[in-house]
């Protein structure tokens, strides 16, 4: 293919252009004849003529390519193309960053862009560049990338000139460096790193021209790294200060902005030694006449420098010092300097500045004017003392101030490396090199040279680096190459720095006694002009050429001698030695090596023999010897490229200068780059890239699937005959410049013959359908033409006859209307006439009924009036009577009253006395009288009721009657004051009560003292048991020898026991059974004093004892029968043994001896009848308490005296029960003798010993008993005390409430309303002193109960043993008949008793070694509920020591588990799970009514009683959002890698997006990491839909709660959206429609998997949103009449997603048209509406970090505590169910 074929008619060129720089144009003819024929834009026609092919204007690139983010991805690599593309790029799209090959081109937006932020660190780390869009993140990633990978010491060479945004560029590398390797220790060297920013931007950085914030000198920070990659330690290194910034500025520009900084700070009281002031009284500040910038506040900058100081370790007082040597500097250039006459200089003494200059620095004013008017001059042994000239002391005068300057630049630099310094020796570290770029100006000096050498330098470097990489691509993949020649520019870094060069003639010309700029330029004119980058201006002998890579620069010689040497005088240096401020003094006492910039001093006399060489060295020569220790280092280094742009001079807002562009592109070797790739095979594709893109260039048979390079080589045989075009490499196919557009040219006409193809079968179908349409409708409207005719013919005769028929019945309607007419006005015409004459009939019968009624009326109405007038005078004089009586009656009342109380106090006594007399008689006649007693009260109370009943008809009656006592308030308002007198008595008895129930209350405390000391001295009386032990174990020999003398006799006589036994057994039996048909109302055992011991079996237990068991189960610790001491029965017959009843009878003789145990049936049926008399007591007290039921008082003390009485009854069983206890004993032990010794008993009782300890047990167990009864007794004086104070204020009440009542009668409303609130508030308090004073009474009683139980205990011991151990069965011989006991289901608790020195056992087992397989086998929530059940227990023991230690354990081991296991998704979601089940258990068993509402009443009751446990349950949900986050950290590890592969890349049709062709970048050496996908994109989407199965499955198997469930994936479903729309917004490869349709299918699989999984109606699916509404906006129409709808469409879309992705957007091909600019405007135009009322539109990229609120909902289980049971998996034999 020749060139000529491409210039065709259409195609598009490039003109050169003055202004443009190039302009697009439209060949309108096919080239030939060397005529180029074009059309520009505006219609403007030219004809360009050619000598040759070489010289054809430059070929535009197809549109598809336009915007690329690789240069190096177009296929025409020329200027124009690269200008253009970054015109596009920077104009249309807003893009700033673009590719060119390893070259990163960063053009200056000068607008603040939301790319910078967290979220974008976050979606650039491991990327390669080149995956996502061109960004300063994706160098710094690859940079630190490489560094892992390589191991190999990186940096990032930033330039361009001032304002192209390099600062700032570096600052963002540095940022991300400071996130990604940012270190956990307590340095937080990141932190530092950025903070030494402000500071040098305050001392290095100044207002030029060109940029408000231009970095006036060059620097190489060095980011140390640990082996773990991450940052230890900095360090900073400068190059080339302009120091003669610091005394002269240009115009429109500024000094250092720290001088500006100090002076907003002038104000400032802190500040005020330093004599500032306004910038513009300061010589050195206001020779730019520019003091400000705007929109930079240098007050708030000056603060944060401070700041940064701080944080970096400086000190208050060191920064003081510096902030002296900056105004020093200041007051320094305001010295003023007058000329003295002829060569001498002068200061005047009174120059305020001299001595501001002195104070600030701390050195002498005398000696400071002395040096800056004269010098030292030595010649020989003597010296000289020479006064100098105006011009030489001002110039003396600046280099000081730019001295002293330079001195404290390089010790701030110095301070901030100490604060980087790393403590150990740094594994690896990246370098950013922010150095100024090539330079140009209209007048060039030093300055510029020193730049344009560096640049040179620099360049040399990025050619060699470009060449190399470009080469190793070629023998990486094993292709024929030829070496490139690219440009050298060795000759003119020589030209600079060999010998004889530029630098060495300025070195050589310094050190002549009379050099100047003169004679050293005519040296270069002599000797540099052998080089051909050196030459002469032809109109100027002052200046030299020299030309550059970038272009020819001009230099004017002037300054260069004195610049190069730099010389402050050495009288100077030493008076600043001597400094009395210590920075100063050290600024010039430091050895010379530390500083960067050296300083040649002009000596006064002979140097010593000591002065290094080094400090004689030339500016010039330093900076040539750090520039080659720079390139040391970048070349041990791997380097990586920024290259800066700054867009215009004007600093607008994305506005673009191609003028200005070019000469940028030209000086920082982007067009180099781009030529080199020029030079060799600028387009790589893949064979699979390749084949999918031009598969339409082939036909089948030459596809080979099995082999794609060679259906490759098919394709391109039919396409390219020159095989130098394209070279085949071992994976990529490589193609010269120009050779992609002519196949995308060949592709787009293939594309265009088929789309005419199918345009023209379309046609032909859509026309022929169409025909016949038309025809067959043809031959349907003449058919129904024709028809449509018959039927009106038709119609026009029915018509007609239809009319004659009208009107026949018209003319005989119109007839029969006129008669009838006629007859209706005649008719009414009489009708009228008849009508008057009745009406006038009427109204004079009306007239005479109306005065007959007025008369009556008024008849009537006289007599009334008399009437009513007698009557009034009635009502008044049966007022004024009642009146009279109710005064009486009313004080008949309060005698009454008073007379009550009076004689309960003479009563009181009497009453005590009635009482102590009760306490003797027996327990039960003392209740039947009680009872008898409360029948009496309750008559008087009913008759009482009667009574106060009648009262209150007489109140409703009087109360008719208020309407009449009007006039009377005035004296009952009297009677109403002395009311309240009265009322005063009823609050001091009220205090005279209270006070009585405080003694009642300190008599109770002197009970439980002396209950107290009684117990002790029952555990004094615990010795006397061991006679009890001796006499037994003697006894027991004892019927061991007799048994072995009578087996014989006992055989015989044991038989015929056991029949007894059984008879005896079955006559108790039917006693029982007859006791209970008998007394079916006594009370029955409840569910709260049922002790498990007594409740165990109801039916009797049958005892068939032989010999072996009679004598093997007498010790006491198996008494057969034997209940809890606290339980209640109430089957009594069988159990009211009284010892009392118990008789011994001994015989001398030899009579057997008989104890007798007689229960009189007398007994029981008192027992009966009391029950019933209870009963009727019960009722009776209820009917009172539901006759009042608004009298709280009544209800309370009514249910305290139940309590009390229930507590009574109580005790009073546990008596009858120790009763029964020993009358047991005495039974049976009468059956044993009995049964082994027959009627021999005294055998057994020879000596009397066992009569003697037996009656000795008898005592102990009599004074217990009594010790008991008194106790009862007490108990019983208590509720009669509490019945009887019951009953007074209960009287007081219905008092009240009558008085009450009656002062509302009688007084106005405004009195009645205060007396009845103050009422209401006395009887309110004393409502609530009653009430505390129950809660004291009800807490002492809880201490006497357990106190009882603890009594209880100790008598159980004294009656022989515990009653846990008299249920035991121990297991005997064959040969023994054991007690049979049967016992009912147990019903249990639901707790689980442990040891709490078993605890951590339990947590070992629960917590720490249960495995996620065993949890699967178990109920889910399992060990949740076991410990919860171990929770109530403590909670029922009321242990708050044990329930303390437990939760802790638990809390202590379910961190450690997460801790040790927060890898493993099963052990984190299975505890996620149980955390969540116990903190469910401990709301729904807390007791709250919040919780309770689906609990069952078992449930309720099993409600923690005793702990409030909501603190635990607040650390327990934070455990459970920490397990949540880990159960979501490690689902997101799982899932990222699956995001971008299985939403974006995923290809349902395989090549249907078609791949562009693509650049160097992700192709080439340099490029980061060689990372593939972690799966193939055809399989990733089966694989994530697979995760998240697996992930639901996890989360259903351990029981996890559904609606916790739904927050995991409304979570990861975010996290996936998040991922994959960040990587959409910053990949342009991915912005089109075909790319569009392929994600919103993959993103429909994961909503029919919220489907399948049912979780789409909780609105998972609603979080993927954006993404969906992304790939909605890539396929929808993007015309101006779409503008509402696409907003309307992309509601969940910031403002910046959308218009990011529609400047995106890429057609696909040629055959779709781009987005217009205009739409985007009116996109953006209408969103401006929306963004009005959003916060959040100025950010890109979704926070991936974004987790929604967590929270669990409360999930009540239906699961019975009581049900729960432990599995053999679990070995947890410490615990016990109860």
């Amino acid at each position: 293919m020749s060139v000529r074929e491409l210039y065709v008619k259409g195609a598009h060129v490039w003109i050169p252009d003055r202004e443009q720089v190039w302009r697009c144009a439209q060949l309108t003819q096919d080239y030939k004849n060397h005529l180029v024929t074009v059309t520009f834009e505006d219609g403007q026609t030219q004809e360009i003529k050619v000598k040759s092919d070489e010289e054809l204007p430059p070929l535009r690139n197809p549109e598809i390519l336009i915007g690329e983010n690789d240069l190096t991805s177009l296929s025409y690599l020329h200027e124009p193309a690269v200008l253009y593309n970054l015109q596009v790029r920077f104009c249309n799209q807003n893009a700033i960053y673009t590719y060119c090959g390893i070259v990163l081109v960063a053009i200056n937006p000068y607008e603040e862009l939301p790319i910078y932020g967290p979220d974008t660190i976050s979606a650039y780390r491991g990327h390669s560049m080149g995956d996502l869009d061109p960004h300063i993140f994706a160098v710094a990633e690859e940079a630190f990338t490489q560094m892992e990978r390589d191991n190999r010491d990186q940096s990032i060479i930033v330039s361009g000139e001032s304002g192209a945004g390099k600062t700032v560029s570096a600052k963002y590398a540095m940022r991300y460096f400071a996130s990604v390797g940012g270190s956990d220790s307590e340095t937080q060297i990141e932190k530092k790193i950025l903070a030494s920013n402000p500071i040098m931007e305050a001392i290095g950085n100044a207002k030029t021209t060109r940029n408000d914030n231009s970095s006036r000198f060059g620097k190489y920070i060095e980011l140390d790294f640990t082996r773990s990659y991450s940052i230890m330690g900095a360090n900073m290194r400068t190059y080339l200060l302009e120091k003669s910034r610091v005394v002269f500025q240009a115009p429109e520009e500024r000094n250092y902005h720290i001088f500006y900084q100090l002076c907003s700070a002038a104000s400032d009281k802190k500040y005020s030694h330093l004599r500032l002031g306004h910038q513009d009284n300061f010589h050195y500040l206001n020779q730019g006449s520019s003091p400000s910038i705007e929109g930079v506040d240098d007050g708030a900058d000056f603060i944060e420098t401070c700041k940064a100081l701080s944080l970096l370790g400086i000190s208050e007082a060191t920064q003081n010092q510096m902030f002296r040597i900056l105004a020093g500097i200041l007051h320094l250039g305001n010295i003023v300097i007058q000329d003295n006459g002829g060569d001498a200089s002068t200061i005047d003494k009174g120059d305020e500045s001299l001595a501001i200059v002195a104070e600030l620095l701390g050195i002498s004013a005398s000696e400071l004017k002395m040096w800056l008017c004269h010098r030292k001059i030595t010649s020989g042994r003597e010296v000289f003392t020479k006064p100098v000239t105006l011009s030489e002391a001002t110039f003396s005068r600046d280099a000081l101030a730019k001295h002293i300057y330079a001195k404290l630049f390089d010790w701030i630099v110095k301070e901030i490396n100490k604060c980087f310094a790393a403590p150990t020796k740094p594994f690896r570290f990246i370098g950013v090199l922010d150095i100024y770029g090539f330079e140009t100006f209209e007048i060039n000096s030093f300055e510029q040279f020193c730049i344009n050498y560096a640049n040179e330098k620099l360049q040399q470097q990025f050619n060699q680096h470009v060449f190399k990489l470009e080469q190793e691509e070629y023998v990486k993949e094993q292709i024929e190459w030829e070496f490139i020649n690219f440009y050298d520019n060795q000759p003119c870094i020589d030209l600079i720095e060999s010998k004889l060069g530029i630098l060495d003639l300025l070195d050589e010309e310094c050190r002549m006694p009379k050099g100047s700029d003169q004679s050293w330029v005519e040296k270069l004119y002599d000797k540099c002009k052998k080089w051909d980058h050196f030459s002469k201006p032809r109109l100027s002998n002052t200046s030299f050429l020299i030309a550059h890579f970038a272009d020819k620069v001009g230099y004017e010689c002037a300054g260069f001698l004195e610049k190069n040497r730099d010389t402050v005088s050495e009288e100077q240096i030493n008076l600043l030695k001597s400094s009395q401020i210590s920075l100063v003094h050290a600024l010039f006492t430091e050895k010379a090596q530390v500083a960067p910039t050296k300083v040649k001093v002009l000596p006064t006399g002979p140097s010593p023999a000591h002065s290094s060489k080094q400090m004689r060295k030339s500016v010039g020569s330093q900076f040539r010897d750090s520039l080659n220790l720079l390139m040391l280092t970048l070349n041990s280094t791997t380097p990586h490229y920024v290259r800066c742009i700054k867009p215009n001079d004007d600093k607008m807002a994305f506005t673009f200068d191609p003028t200005r562009a070019i000469q940028q592109l030209r000086a920082c070797g982007v067009l180099e780059t781009v030529r080199i790739s020029a030079a060799g095979y600028p387009s790589r594709w893949t064979y699979h890239e390749f084949f999918c893109r031009y598969r339409v260039l082939c036909t089948s048979r030459d596809i080979v699937r099995n082999d794609m390079r060679l259906t490759c080589e098919k394709i391109i045989a039919n396409m390219i005959t020159d095989e130098d075009k394209f070279k085949f490499g071992r994976t990529k196919i490589f193609f010269r410049a120009g050779q992609v557009a002519y196949m995308e040219k060949l592709r787009a006409d293939r594309l265009s013959a088929c789309g005419i193809m199918i345009q023209k079968n379309v046609r032909m179908y859509i026309h022929r359908n169409r025909f016949r349409r038309m025809r067959n409708s043809a031959i349907v409207i003449q058919k129904y033409a024709r028809g449509m005719a018959s039927r009106r013919l038709a119609h026009h005769m029915r018509q007609t006859a239809a009319a004659i028929k009208i009107q026949a019945c018209v003319r005989g309607w119109v007839k029969r209307v006129q008669y009838r007419r006629l007859v209706y006005t005649i008719t009414r015409l009489q009708a009228h006439a008849r009508g008057c004459w009745a009406r006038q009939k009427y109204q004079h019968m009306r007239r005479d009924r109306a005065a007959i009624v007025i008369q009556k009326n008024v008849r009537q109405w006289l007599t009334r009036r008399r009437y009513l007038r007698a009557m009034r005078g009635f009502v008044i004089v049966q007022g004024l009577v009642r009146c009279f009586l109710a005064r009486r009656q009313l004080k008949k009342l309060k005698i009454e009253a008073k007379s009550i109380e009076h004689q309960k106090k003479l009563n009181k006594g009497l009453e005590n006395k009635i009482i102590s007399l009760q306490q003797k008689l027996t327990e039960m006649k003392n209740e039947n009288s009680f009872i008898s007693s409360y029948k009496e009260e309750i008559t008087v109370l009913k008759t009482r009721v009667t009574d106060l009943k009648g009262v209150e008809k007489q109140l409703k009656a009087s109360n008719n009657q208020v309407s009449e006592l009007e006039a009377r308030i005035a004296e009952l308002t009297k009677e109403l004051e002395m009311e309240r007198g009265e009322k005063m008595d009823v609050l001091t008895q009220k205090e005279r009560a209270d006070k009585e129930n405080r003694e009642l209350i300190e008599k109770l405390n002197e009970e439980n003292v002396r209950l107290t000391k009684e117990l002790s001295d029952a555990q004094k009386e615990e010795t006397k048991r061991e006679s009890e032990e001796y006499l037994r174990r003697k006894f027991e020999a004892e019927k061991q020898q007799l048994i072995l003398e009578n087996t014989d006799e006992k055989s015989g006589y044991q038989r015929l026991l056991k029949e007894f036994n059984r008879l005896e057994q079955k006559n108790e039996h039917l006693e029982e059974e007859l006791a209970k048909f008998k007394g079916g109302n006594a009370h029955k055992r409840t569910a709260s004093n049922v002790s498990n011991l007594s409740g165990a079996s109801d039916a009797p237990t049958e005892l068939v004892h032989d010999d072996a068991s009679e004598f093997s189960s007498f010790p006491g610790d198996d008494d057969i029968g034997y209940g809890s001491v606290r339980s209640r029965s109430s089957e009594m017959s069988d159990s009211n043994r009284n010892l009392d009843n118990i008789e011994w009878s001994s015989q001398k003789t030899g009579d057997t001896s008989e104890i007798k145990i007689q229960v009189p049936q007398k007994l029981q049926e008192l027992e009966m009848e009391n029950a019933k008399l209870k009963d009727d007591l019960n009722r009776l007290r209820k009917s009172i308490a539901d006759s009042e039921p608004q009298n709280n008082r009544v209800q309370e003390f009514m249910r305290q005296f139940e309590a009390l009485q229930d507590e009574l009854e109580r005790r009073r069983e546990e008596c009858i029960q120790l009763r029964t206890v020993l009358a047991n004993r005495a039974h049976d032990l009468r059956s044993v003798t009995q049964t082994s010794y027959g009627k021999d008993v005294d055998i057994v009782n020879e000596d009397g010993e066992l009569v003697l300890a037996y009656q000795t047990q008898k005592q102990v167990n009599r004074q217990l008993e009594d010790e008991l009864k008194k106790e009862k007794q007490r108990l019983h004086e208590t509720e009669t005390d509490y019945k009887g104070e019951l009953e007074r204020l209960r009287r007081d009440n219905e008092r009240q409430q009558k008085l009450l009542a009656q002062n509302l009668c009688k007084s106005d409303a405004t009195n009645s309303e205060t007396l009845l609130q103050s009422e209401i508030m006395r009887l309110t308090s004393e409502n609530l002193n009653l009430q505390g004073q129950v809660d004291n009474l009800t807490e002492q009683l809880k201490k006497y109960k357990r106190s009882l139980r603890a009594y209880a205990k100790k008598l159980k011991e004294a009656g022989g043993g515990d009653p846990t151990d008299m249920l035991d069965v121990n297991t005997t011989n064959e040969g023994e008949v054991l007690p049979i006991i049967r016992k009912k289901e147990r019903e249990y608790m639901g707790m689980f008793e442990y040891d709490r020195r078993e605890e951590m056992q339990i947590i070992r087992v629960l917590v720490y070694e249960l495995k996620p397989r065993v949890a699967v086998t178990l109920l889910p929530g399992l060990p949740a509920y076991i410990l919860f059940m171990c929770i109530r227990h403590t909670d029922h023991i009321n242990d708050d020591e044990k329930v303390r230690s437990l939760l802790n354990n638990i809390v202590n081991g379910v961190k450690r588990v997460i801790k040790k296991r927060h890898e493993d998704l099963d052990s984190t979601v299975l505890w996620l799970s149980n955390v969540l089940r116990l903190l469910h258990n401990l709301k729904q068993y807390s007791g709250d009514k919040a919780f309770q509402a689906e609990n069952t009443v078992k449930q309720n009751e099993q409600s923690l009683k005793n702990f409030d446990l909501s603190e635990y349950r607040q650390v327990l949900s934070d455990i459970a959002v920490w397990i949540y986050n880990g159960v979501i950290k490690l689902m997101e590890e799982k899932v990222q890698p699956l995001i971008v592969p299985s939403i974006l890349e995923h290809e349902a049709i395989a090549g249907l997006s078609g791949n562009k062709p693509g650049g160097m970048r992700g192709r080439t050496g340099s490029v980061a990491r060689e990372l593939e996908s972690p799966v193939e994109p055809q399989k990733a989407l089966d694989l994530l839909l697979k995760e998240m199965t697996q992930f639901y499955r996890t989360l259903a198997m351990f029981g996890t709660d559904p609606e916790l469930i739904t927050q995991v994936f409304r979570q990861i479903f975010y996290f996936i959206c998040a991922g994959s729309l960040n990587n959409l917004l910053l990949r342009k490869d991915m912005c089109h429609w075909s790319k569009g349709m392929q994600i919103r299918y993959n993103l429909s699989h994961l909503e029919q998997w919220t489907r399948d999984m049912r979780l789409h109606e909780s609105g998972v699916t609603d979080t993927l949103a954006p993404i969906i509404q992304a790939a909605q906006l890539l396929q929808a129409r993007k015309s101006d009449d779409d503008v509402h709808s696409i907003c309307d469409m992309c509601d969940k879309l910031s403002v910046s997603q959308i218009i990011k992705i529609l400047n995106l957007y890429t057609p696909a091909d040629e055959f779709e048209d781009r987005v217009p600019i205009s739409f985007i405007h009116k996109i953006q135009a209408k969103l401006q509406e929306r963004a009005e009322g959003e916060q959040a539109q100025a950010t890109l990229l979704m926070n991936t970090k974004f987790a929604f609120p967590v929270r669990f909902p409360f999930n009540p289980s239906s699961i019975h505590l009581e049900d729960i049971e432990l599995p053999d998996a679990l070995p947890l034999t410490m615990l016990k169910k109860v």
